[in-house]
């Protein structure tokens, strides 16, 4: 009956798809996705096919990685673009729903059964009251049950700061630098982690929040986000 009254389609564009939830064929190609060829550590997408076992990129094979390990669903571009930024400003939540799959997939090659514990990046209370969701939260929600494990989402609070979105690299380091509080250490201590968030630019906040974990005795700390700046082509 209410496939009858709200027929599937796609949320991006409203094309008639077969099942609720779904991104019809052009907008589903429309996106860059992290299918090929990737660094075994951070999942950064190499132009070409690249016939080692292991490979890493230059950031990883000089062990300057933000985290243990990254995964993320595709690239942040234009198309990836009309997707994320309603999603986290314009309330499409629904996104969520194809967005977290592709994460999950994203996760394909990783071994998930070591992971204790699944955290969204805190949004800081001020922005949640204005958001009123916390993007992150709503993506690791399936997640975390995809792989089996329970969610924190109260042990690390995070203090008000400056939107980052027009911030070099540097700056967003600085900025990110003393925002998050662990507020529940004997939660933290011992737990593999896995952080959840919607995009990676400079992996400042994921290097920020990971820092915090450690010295508060997490085991490990990898990531995974639905998409990511990445400066060569996939």
């Amino acid at each position: 009956m209410l496939e009858f009254l709200f027929p599937p389609a796609c949320p991006v564009c409203d094309t008639p798809v077969s099942t609720q939830g779904e991104l019809c064929a052009d907008c589903w190609t429309s996106i860059n996705w992290i299918d090929g060829a990737h660094c075994v550590r951070c999942g950064y997408p190499f132009a070409l096919e690249i016939d080692f076992d292991a490979p890493l990129c230059p950031v990883c094979a000089a062990d300057r990685c933000e985290l243990d390990w990254i995964r993320c669903a595709c690239v942040y571009d234009e198309a990836s673009k009309r997707i994320m930024l309603p999603f986290k400003h314009c309330g499409k939540i629904n996104y969520a729903n194809f967005m977290s799959r592709a994460m999950i997939w994203a996760l394909r090659d990783v071994d998930v059964s070591e992971l204790d514990v699944v955290m969204p990046v805190p949004l800081a209370v001020r922005r949640l009251r204005t958001r009123a969701y916390n993007q992150a939260t709503l993506l690791a929600r399936p997640i975390a049950r995809a792989i089996g494990v329970k969610m924190d989402l109260d042990s690390v609070r995070r203090k008000y700061r400056r939107d980052m979105g027009h911030l070099n690299a540097r700056q967003r380091a600085e900025n990110i630098h003393g925002v998050f509080v662990v507020k529940n250490p004997d939660a933290i201590r011992g737990k593999r982690i896995l952080l959840v968030d919607d995009v990676m630019t400079t992996g400042a906040t994921f290097a920020e929040l990971r820092r915090v974990l450690i010295r508060a005795g997490a085991r490990s700390v990898a990531g995974v986000s639905f998409c990511r700046v990445a400066r060569i082509g996939v």
